[in-house]
């Protein structure tokens, strides 16, 4: 494929800077944040955000937040989950972290998410947040069709692999 298919004004190939950014160099910044998948007492279902997209499609994502000053990552998962879902919930262990680079408001951040299991403890769904358009809770089995990113798919592998382990750690007619 051509260096210059789609582009105009004679731009060099190779080149990536939109041309919203052409001339200005853009800060880079470096944001870290929390969350995670939060399942209920039985393990069969989590609670998941929907967003829309710039498109107007709705991307469905696990809960997570900025840390805030004198948080704990796992404090900052434990809020974020209460603030955009509605569900209280306590950490059961760390589940991965997830790092990416995206540009907004004429910045280039390196965002770095750290993930938890965590378990819902009370609470109702509710979408109250503003940065939240709607919340589910969803079978444990439909996570990885229902997630619109890979890196939260992997995440729920993860999750499975651990229960499954837990599962076949416990004596035979045994339940946690």
């Amino acid at each position: 494929m051509s260096g210059s298919a789609g582009r105009s004004g004679g731009a060099k190939p190779g080149r990536r800077r939109s041309r919203r950014h052409r001339g200005r160099k853009l800060t880079t910044v470096d944001e870290t944040s929390a969350g995670g998948l939060v399942v209920d007492a039985e393990r069969a279902n989590a609670a998941l955000i929907g967003r829309l997209d710039r498109h107007g499609k709705l991307l469905w994502s696990l809960p997570k937040g900025h840390i805030e000053d004198g948080e704990t990552t796992e404090q900052t998962a434990v809020r974020e989950v209460k603030e955009e879902t509605g569900i209280s919930a306590h950490v059961l262990r760390p589940l991965g972290t997830i790092d990416y680079w995206f540009v907004a408001e004429r910045r280039r951040v390196h965002k770095t998410v750290h993930h938890f299991l965590l378990e819902a403890v009370g609470g109702e769904l509710s979408d109250e947040d503003v940065e939240v358009t709607e919340v589910a809770w969803v079978p444990i089995a439909e996570l990885e069709t229902k997630l619109a990113y890979a890196d939260e798919r992997t995440l729920v592998r993860k999750a499975r692999a651990l229960f499954a382990a837990q599962d076949a750690d416990l004596p035979e007619g045994a339940s946690e």
